[in-house]
């Protein structure tokens, strides 16, 4: 029989979808929109995309970045890369001092072209390769001006042709490179989230008319997201760049569209039991919305954890990620149910969910799953323990040490290609030096220890164009290493002549530059991971045992997300490594597919488990996991699909790092959901039976032995 009792009229949940009240709700949200879709726009603009907003604040490299400001204006160094393998030509050698002669009187875009250097040709003979500096001014535009400037300095010298190679390359050409990468992203991430929104959500609910009502909620909520986050990177100085922006993206859509699932999926069975779709909403509110409440906040909790990183990049994308996930929730749970009731039970056309109609999920493949699991429960979760470790192994294929430019870019843009030949015909390490800075009066001795340092060339030591010769008592100078500057090799480099300087007395000496940084960054790194990863477990177990008020539960649900972390990073290793024939994976990598697999694979077990515990106060444990298996299997599948997609969305982006995050959180998301939710975890609270509520009163006195068949899960 329909259950006809009407939730109190005075809560919440219907100030959110009562009668009149739901039109207050979306003339609200209509308000918001209009004043954040203009704020929105201009996120891309606040991005800051520089070396500081991505190095660690104490890092010696960043400390050298901020005095040298003083010496001269930061600056990031073009390098036209011109070749011709069988030796340049006497037109060749022309058409590079016309073009040398160019740029020197070049000045668009921050081109400091009166600094030119070059051309300097390899010592072949005939020279093979000639390559001309040319320096261009770094300003708060960051990414969007060396960008323009490339383009200026790529007018003047062409591309080439007739056997000669032209190509930029240096800090500056890659810079430009990365740039036209990341251009675009947030549209392009957009998109294709909304794409597979799209077609999830066609494929869960089968109705076209339905599934634009989650997805309105999710434009919205990140269009408000984005406005937020732009008023905070202007006026508070949050850190936002191009990577936490692409991730914004994905996690509002990902988060969001999970969220109005479950609703939905809750909404679907209350019209069934309440003839008033607005009664049928509020008690849908009501049952859903703590366990929608604790998956975001768990989710909200991991983010801002990564405040406590020493990277600036991994510090700033915490409240980024948390403010989206935030506004994402209070849109699944004000705009969409007000959406939905507006728009009445049509709205799920063709199977629309009938007033005592029988609940389909009851005698569905969940429910006839679960009741194969309940006759063998032990042996299940044992097996499935089993298989997740042996993918585990997989880790020992896992290279997290960092990625070279070249292997960066899921293609070889122009600026790898010059610096392929670049390292052919000249020192790996031109273009992109050793920056030092000591005091004044040990400057000698500086210079000495540092030219006598294994891997710097010989001679290469110079102070550059457009420097201060003294600033505030300090020298600034530069040399160049043997070694590719983001090889090992070249930051072995410099370990040395940073041990070499440190020991001169008095000298203050420190070391900076792009390798400098790199090496700065893999160490923060490595300390992000050891201290991060256990601080989101505690928060994720803190919040479980609250939800659940048990301490059985909670650490079974970590254990088994932990366990299909480690299986979802060992088959990710195995992809990159044999089919994908990545060079690695990034330092960050790991912590990164870390936060997100946990903060967001617990969701899907916080939706099954707190609908257990709420069926466990009806029927007992046992029957209650086959029951919310059954209620919540089609939703959680959906909602995993969702999540995964959009973060294979990062696949897209022809960024390396960016595409393995995105492979490895997707193929976690899947485990989660096919894997350690309906078997794994499905199968051990089955074995486990009442125990897995410890403490709680609901691990001895089970179910209808209570004598409260009418208690519900938000019963303390």
């Amino acid at each position: 029989m329909p259950d006809v009792q009407r939730p109190r009229r005075n809560g919440v949940a219907w100030l959110i979808c009562g009668p009149r009240t739901k039109w207050l709700v979306v003339a609200l949200w209509l308000i918001v929109f209009v004043v954040a879709a203009p704020l929105a726009q201009k996120l891309t603009g606040a991005q800051d995309n520089d070396a500081t907003s991505w190095l660690p604040s104490s890092a010696e490299s960043t400390q050298v970045l901020e005095t040298s400001k003083g010496f001269r204006p930061e600056i990031i160094t073009a390098i036209v890369v011109y070749a011709r393998e069988d030796g340049l030509t006497t037109k060749d050698r022309a058409q590079i001092a016309a073009d040398t002669l160019q740029l020197k009187t070049l000045r668009a875009d921050g081109v400091r072209g009166w600094e030119t250097r070059g051309p300097v040709y390899n010592r072949n003979i005939p020279p093979q390769a000639a390559q001309v500096f040319v320096p261009v001014t770094m300003d708060e535009d960051g990414w969007e001006r060396i960008g323009s400037a490339v383009d200026s300095i790529r007018d003047v010298v062409g591309t080439g042709g007739n056997g000669l190679a032209v190509h930029i390359t240096g800090p500056g050409g890659v810079t430009a490179d990365s740039a036209d990468a990341f251009e675009g992203i947030d549209s392009t991430l957009l998109f294709a989230a909304l794409g597979v929104v799209v077609v999830m959500l066609l494929i869960t609910y089968r109705s076209p008319t339905l599934l634009i009502l989650p997805v309105l909620a999710a434009v919205a909520a990140l269009f408000s997201a984005q406005a937020v986050i732009y008023l905070l990177a202007t006026h508070t100085g949050l850190t936002v760049n191009g990577q936490s922006a692409g991730i914004l993206t994905v996690l509002v859509f990902g988060a969001g569209t999970d969220y109005a699932l479950l609703l939905v999926a809750r909404y679907r069975e209350e019209l069934r039991r309440h003839e008033n779709r607005h009664e049928a909403m509020a008690r849908a509110l009501h049952r859903a919305g703590p366990a929608i409440l604790a998956s975001s906040g768990t989710v909200v909790l991991g983010m801002l954890v990564l405040l406590t990183a020493e990277m600036n990049s991994t510090k700033g994308l915490g409240p980024v990620a948390a403010i989206g996930v935030a506004v994402a929730l209070v849109a699944m749970i004000t705009l969409l149910p007000a959406l939905l009731v507006i728009f009445d039970r049509w709205v799920f056309w063709p199977a629309v969910p009938h007033f005592g109609s029988a609940e389909p999920t009851e005698h569905g493949v969940w429910a006839r799953m679960g009741a194969r699991i309940a006759h063998r429960p032990r042996a299940i979760w044992v097996a499935t323990a089993l298989v997740l470790a042996a993918l585990s192994l997989g880790l020992t294929q896992l290279r997290a040490a960092g990625l070279s430019n070249a292997d960066s870019f899921t293609d070889k843009p122009d600026s790898i290609v010059g610096q392929e030949v670049q390292d052919r015909y000249f020192p790996a390490g031109s273009g992109n030096p050793l920056v030092i800075i000591a005091n004044a009066d040990r400057n000698a001795q500086v210079r000495r220890a540092v030219a006598s340092t294994q891997g710097v060339v010989p001679g290469s030591i110079g102070v550059p164009l457009g420097t201060k010769p003294v600033h505030d008592g300090q020298v600034l100078f530069e040399a160049t290493m043997t070694d590719p500057a983001d090889s090992e090799a070249a930051k072995d480099t410099v370990e040395r002549v940073r041990d070499a300087v440190h020991a001169v007395p008095d000298a203050d000496a420190q070391v900076g530059g792009g390798t400098a940084a790199l090496l700065d960054m893999d160490t923060a790194t490595r300390h992000d991971n050891i201290l991060i990863i256990p601080l989101v477990l505690l928060v994720v177990l803190c919040v479980l045992a609250l939800v659940l008020r048990a301490v059985v539960a909670p650490l079974l649900l970590i254990a088994t997300v932990v366990l299909s972390f480690a299986a979802a990073l060992g088959i990710s290793a195995l992809f990159f490594r044999y089919v994908f024939d990545y060079a690695g994976e990034s330092t960050d990598f790991p912590l990164f597919v870390f936060v997100f697999l946990v903060a967001l694979g617990i969701d899907y077990n916080i939706f099954l488990s707190t609908r257990i515990r709420e069926e466990a106060f009806h029927q007992g444990t046992r029957a209650g996991v086959v029951t919310g298996l059954a209620a919540t299997g089609a939703v959680i599948t959906s909602a995993g699909l969702v999540l995964a997609g959009t973060f294979a969305a990062l696949g897209t982006l022809p960024i390396v790092g960016l595409a393995e995050i995105g492979f490895a959180v997707a193929l976690g998301v899947l485990l989660d959901t096919f894997v350690v939710r309906s078997i794994l975890v499905t199968s051990l609270f089955l074995d486990i039976g009442p125990k897995v509520w410890w403490p709680h009163r609901l691990a001895r006195e089970d179910g209808a032995a209570t004598g409260r068949p009418g208690a519900s899960a938000t019963d303390s």
